[in-house]
């Protein structure tokens, strides 16, 4: 997992390592939590906060989000992001400041410009109020000097569906209605005050039920280990811990591209223009922002990891499928009850990592040769990625596709920009991919290491795979058995 501060997932790993432990080891209850709090935070130095009690106050907020609840039990939340109070107090309140580069200027060009008489003279620079300060910013843009600076939270600056404010007390507050569970916030806030809510302690206990468990990892997986881990290595660490198997997700992106390849075949007949539908994060910005796109142009083929989940519970319907991957949004996708028959769990990379640490199992290079998926399905995790998937699928089923026109969008302003576009009737493009994430899933919030090792490795790990083509991949299949749409029809 990469963040701005490796304190914080260390931190973050120790905490779930040892949550999980206790969970196999049958002892995890409220003492026991309470324990690990002074193990952690034994006082009577503090480490990195201010107090030892601050600081075990936020261990007991980890805590929580490790064993599935939201950080703070005063303000219960659905939402799987969550926002621990006692980290959260050591950013700025005021978003716009006056630094010492003020020199008074005769006109006071800052105080004219303002309109709500939130400037005045200071002892040795002009002083804003921050009670009457709206943050239009007006008054950094008449100064000549540069001397009014804008200290934009690193949360709020990150979040690309305007869902963070502020109480009165300059506590981050997540607005679920906007909120599209992405979290940016989560990993720019430098504080680690920010998380979201683990479900490693359910699975645990499907695992000791003796539940047949079934991982299914993410097209991005690939790479995120370095290039000698390859997912049939993945595979077989997470059956030392108790898996029965073990699913790429990748042989979902075949399945989606094949059935988004049929809508945007009919699509183009009706002059209609359509968007992908993998990225929940991306359709959640569609439904929560443009509902009458989300309703009108937005693909209803399930996303991969909803297809995968499918297909196993039909081969089993008892079996638990657990989605893994870099992507905060996916644990939303799995409680969204608007999508049937959805996966039971998602776990991001250093959540599996820490559950296969509780074990004391590492992630080893193995001989066995493992693909399920094509390598358009390998390669949906990168932008552009989906978009070629299901054109290779339309040109399999004998579709002319030279006259069509893309838009790939990877990141929360290009999205926002096209599906803007597309609201106005301005967009030229016939179809558009959109991704939340920069880069695509390879650039997630949870990624294990920086994007740039991660393809560089997934390159050489993608030369070893056959170039057998989507349809014939899914033929070994029994697509017709189970339902490919959103709604289950």
């Amino acid at each position: 997992m990469i963040t701005n501060d490796k304190g914080i997932v260390d931190l973050k790993h120790q905490v779930l390592r040892e949550v999980c432990r206790m969970e196999w080891e049958d002892r995890l209850s409220p003492e026991e939590t309470e324990k690990l709090v002074y193990e952690l935070i034994p006082g009577h130095k503090p480490q990195y906060r201010c107090c030892v009690y601050k600081e075990r106050e936020i261990i007991r907020g980890r805590i929580r989000m490790a064993v599935g609840l939201g950080a703070d039990p005063a303000n219960p939340s659905e939402n799987v992001v969550s926002v621990i109070p006692a980290a959260c107090d050591d950013c700025p309140v005021q978003e716009y400041s006056v630094t010492d580069s003020c020199r008074f200027c005769l006109g006071k060009p800052c105080q004219s410009a303002c309109r709500f008489g939130a400037i005045s003279m200071g002892e040795n620079r002009m002083h804003i109020d921050s009670e009457k300060c709206k943050a239009c910013g007006l008054c950094a843009g008449a100064c000549p000097f540069g001397a009014i600076v804008h200290l934009e939270r690193p949360c709020r600056k990150s979040c690309p569906s305007d869902a963070i404010s502020y109480d009165e007390n300059g506590i981050c507050m997540i607005d679920d209605e906007k909120c599209i569970s992405c979290g940016h916030c989560i990993h720019n806030c430098p504080f680690g005050a920010i998380g979201s809510r683990i479900f490693a302690v359910d699975v645990i206990r499907k695992i000791k039920e003796g539940k047949r468990v079934v991982a299914m990892c993410a097209p991005a997986t690939e790479g995120q280990f370095g290039k000698d881990i390859t997912i049939g290595a993945l595979r077989e660490a997470l059956r030392k811990i108790g898996f029965a198997d073990m699913v790429e997700v990748g042989l979902g992106g075949d399945m989606t591209a094949a059935y988004e390849a049929k809508e945007w075949i009919e699509a183009r007949k009706e002059g209609r223009k359509m968007t992908t539908s993998c990225c929940p994060a991306f359709i959640s910005m569609m439904k929560n922002r443009f509902p009458e796109l989300y309703k009108e142009n937005r693909s209803d083929t399930v996303s991969p990891m909803v297809a995968v989940s499918r297909y196993l519970k039909y081969m089993d319907p008892d079996c638990v499928t657990v989605f893994i991957g870099p992507c905060i949004a996916k644990k939303a996708e799995t409680m969204n009850e608007d999508i049937v028959q959805r996966p039971d769990y998602a776990l991001t990379y250093g959540e599996i990592v820490a559950m296969l640490d509780s074990r004391s199992v590492t992630i080893e290079p193995v001989q066995e040769e493992y693909q399920e998926a094509s390598l358009f399905g390998k390669k949906f995790a990168g932008s552009g990625g989906v978009a070629a998937a299901v054109l290779e699928a339309m040109q399999e089923m004998g579709e002319d596709t030279s006259g069509i026109s893309l838009l790939t969008c990877a990141g929360g302003d290009e999205c926002k920009k096209a599906l803007t576009m597309l609201k106005a009737g301005r967009l030229k493009e016939d179809f558009v991919e959109g991704m939340i994430c920069p880069g695509g899933c390879v650039g997630g919030p949870s990624k294990h290491q920086a994007e740039g090792l991660v393809l560089k490795a997934r390159a050489e790990l993608f030369t070893k795979a056959d170039r057998r083509g989507i349809l014939e991949n899914l033929e070994k299949y029994p697509m017709d058995d189970f339902s490919m749409y959103r709604d289950g029809r």
